[in-house]
C-alpha cells in the first residue's frame, strides 16, 4: 500500500525556515522506536538526529531506527502496531507500513492498585448545585420528556416545543429547560430477557431519576414491546408530582396528547423551581471522560491533562467514568493492572471477550475503529488510539466496571461499558449517573448534551483557533510548554465553575436535544 503521504521530494535546505529545518518532535518514552511530529517534518529535515525521507504531518509518526517487517512499532513504551513492511530509519510510519495482530497481553491483575489519597471531607472543594430527594446532585434542572418508543417520538417533541413556545419557562429561570429525549427503538425488538431490552429499560429510568432531571414526563403509544407498567413494575418506579405517565393511545390520540402532557408539565413547573442550588461537596460530582475526532495529540495533551483532572476529582471524593469499551481494546492490560480486585480486572477482559465475539458475528472487526478522521489526525491503530484514550482515566485505582446504563455505586474512577460511538457512549455514561461530561477531541468535535453539561477540551491550537466557538478549553498549548499538571488543574477548576451554572460554549449554542442515542443491540424485527 502507498502511504498517505507519498512525497519523499527533497526540498532544498537553503529554501527551508529554521523551524522547517528542525522540526520539533516528541519522543515519549524512552524505548519508543519512533517520534511524534509537532510540526509538519519535510524530506530532508532533522528531527532528533534523524533525517526525515518522507514527508511526515503534524500528528503523525516518524520512525527514529530502521524497524523490519514484523517487528513492533513502540509509542509511550507499549506496542501500537507491528511493521507490515520494513520501515526505514526517518520514514512517516502510518497504514501503509504498520498494523496490527493478536499477541499476549499480560493483565497482572490488580498489581499496581493502591489505596487513593481522599482528602478530609473539611479539604474538599465545594460547587453550587441541585440537592434531590434521592440524595444524589445535580448540576443543572431540566424536565426531562422520555420516550418508550419512537412511535411517541413527535409527540414529545411537539410538547416540549409547545411549552418553550408559551414562554412560560420565562417564569422559572431556576429550571433549564424542557427537553425531549426521543430515540429509534423501543418496539420490533426481543423483550423481556433480552440483552437490548434490559439495556434500553436501564437507559430509560437512569433518565428518568437523573439528578440533572427535577421532573420527568414518560410517554409512550400503547402497543410497544417496552410498556411503561413494565418498565415501573421491573424498577419499582411509582408515579408521582414529578414522574408521570401517558400512552397516545389511552389519552385519545395525538392533540389531546399533547395538550394534557403540557398540562402535566405545568403542574410540575412550581415544584421543579422550588429546588435551588446549594453549596455541596465535589464529591457529588460524577464526570464522564470521552473523546471524539481523536487525533495524533490526544494522548499526549488534553487526555492526560483530563486525567490528572480526574486525579484530583477522585483525592475529592469523586468519580470519574470512562468508557467506550472498543476505544480502550489494546490498553485493557493497563487498567486490569490497576484493578482494586482481580474480580474487577477479569469483568473488563470478559467485556472485551463480548466485544471480541460480538464484532466477529456482525462482519467486524476491533481494529475498524479509527475513523478515517482519526487516521488523518495521525492515528493508525486502534491499539494507539486506545493508549492515549486511556489516559483519560488517569491513574487511581480501577474500582468498578459497569454495564452500559447501569448505576454507578463505587466512588472513585470506574469504567462502563459501551460503544465507542460518542453519543452513544454518554447516554449511557449518563444514564448510569454523570452529572457533568468532560470531551476531548483533536479533529474538532462539536458536540453537545443534555441533561449533562459537556466540556470541550481542544488537543491542538490549530482546531482550537479554528473552533473556538465550540472549544472551551486549549490543551495544545501544552506542546509549547505548558505542563500537563498545570493544564489539569484548569481543566478541574472549569468542572467545578460549570458544575456550578457556568454555560459550555454547547449549551450557549442549544446542543443536546438530538444526542441522547440509547445503544440497540439485537435484531431488529
Amino acid at each position: 500500500m502507498a502511504p498517505p503521504t507519498d512525497d519523499s521530494t527533497v526540498v532544498p535546505m537553503n529554501q527551508m525556515s529554521e523551524r522547517a529545518k528542525n522540526p520539533r518532535v516528541l519522543r515519549l518514552h524512552a524505548d519508543d522506536n519512533l517520534v511524534v511530529s509537532i510540526d509538519p517534518i519535510l524530506p530532508g529535515a532533522t528531527a532528533e538526529g534523524v533525517t526525515a525521507v518522507a514527508r511526515v504531518p503534524k500528528g503523525h509518526k516518524m520512525a527514529i531506527v530502521d524497524i523490519a517487517e514484523g517487528a513492533p512499532v513502540l509509542k509511550f513504551g507499549q506496542i501500537i502496531g507491528f511493521a507490515t513492511a520494513p520501515i526505514r530509519v526517518g520514514e512517516h510510519i502510518h497504514s501503509h507500513n504498520c498494523g496490527v495482530h493478536d499477541f499476549e497481553r499480560d493483565y497482572k491483575f490488580a498489581e499496581a492498585a493502591v489505596e487513593e489519597k481522599i482528602l478530609p471531607v473539611e479539604q474538599r472543594r465545594t460547587f453550587e448545585g441541585f440537592k434531590r430527594a434521592s440524595g444524589r446532585v445535580g448540576t443543572r434542572n431540566y424536565i426531562g420528556i422520555l420516550t418508550s418508543v419512537n412511535c411517541s417520538a413527535s409527540v414529545a417533541r411537539f410538547m416540549a416545543e409547545a411549552v418553550t413556545r408559551s414562554g412560560v419557562l420565562d417564569d422559572y429561570p431556576e429550571i433549564d429547560g424542557v427537553v425531549p429525549f426521543v430515540h429509534g427503538t423501543g418496539c420490533g425488538m426481543a423483550g423481556q430477557g433480552s440483552e437490548g431490552f434490559a439495556t434500553l429499560q436501564r437507559t430509560e429510568w437512569g433518565y428518568a431519576k437523573h439528578p440533572n432531571i427535577g421532573g420527568a414526563l414518560m410517554v409512550g403509544l400503547g402497543c410497544e414491546v417496552m410498556q411503561i407498567p413494565g418498565l415501573m413494575e421491573d424498577h419499582r418506579i411509582e408515579e408521582s408530582d414529578l414522574f408521570r405517565t401517558m400512552t397516545i393511545q389511552a389519552t385519545g390520540g395525538t392533540r389531546k396528547t399533547i395538550e394534557r402532557g403540557v398540562e402535566m408539565i405545568r403542574e410540575m413547573l412550581p415544584k421543579v423551581a422550588a429546588v435551588k442550588r446549594e453549596t455541596v461537596p465535589v464529591s457529588e460530582l460524577m464526570v464522564a471522560l470521552q473523546c471524539g475526532g481523536s487525533d495524533g495529540y490526544s494522548g499526549i495533551t488534553a487526555n492526560p491533562a483530563l486525567g490528572l483532572a480526574t486525579d484530583l476529582l477522585v483525592a475529592q471524593g469523586g468519580t470519574g467514568v470512562l468508557a467506550e469499551t472498543p476505544e480502550i481494546y489494546g490498553a485493557e492490560h493497563l487498567l486490569t493492572r490497576r484493578a482494586g480486585t482481580r474480580e474487577i480486572g477479569e469483568k473488563l477482559v470478559e467485556r472485551i471477550k463480548w466485544w471480541e465475539d460480538y464484532t466477529a458475528r456482525n462482519g467486524g472487526e476491533m481494529d475498524n475503529n479509527p475513523s478515517p478522521g482519526n487516521k488523518a489526525g495521525g492515528l493508525t491503530t486502534i491499539l494507539e488510539k486506545s493508549l492515549g484514550a486511556a489516559a483519560k482515566g488517569g491513574t487511581t485505582t480501577l474500582r468498578g466496571v459497569y454495564l452500559y446504563g447501569e448505576p454507578v455505586t463505587e466512588r472513585g474512577f470506574v469504567f462502563m461499558d459501551s460503544p465507542g460511538y460518542d453519543p452513544a457512549s454518554v447516554t449511557g455514561q449518563v444514564a448510569s449517573g454523570c452529572n457533568l461530561v468532560v470531551f476531548t477531541t483533536g479533529r474538532g468535535s462539536a458536540f453537545g448534551f443534555k441533561p449533562s453539561p459537556s466540556i470541550k477540551l481542544a488537543t491542538n491550537s490549530d482546531t482550537y483557533n479554528r473552533q473556538e466557538e465550540d472549544m472551551d478549553i486549549n490543551c495544545g498549548d501544552i506542546l509549547d510548554g505548558v505542563s500537563i499538571e498545570e493544564k489539569g488543574r484548569q481543566i478541574f477548576e472549569e468542572i467545578i465553575a460549570v458544575a456550578s451554572g457556568k454555560k459550555t460554549k454547547s449549551e450557549e449554542f442549544g446542543y443536546g436535544d438530538n444526542e441522547f442515542v440509547p445503544w440497540q443491540i439485537g435484531a431488529v424485527m
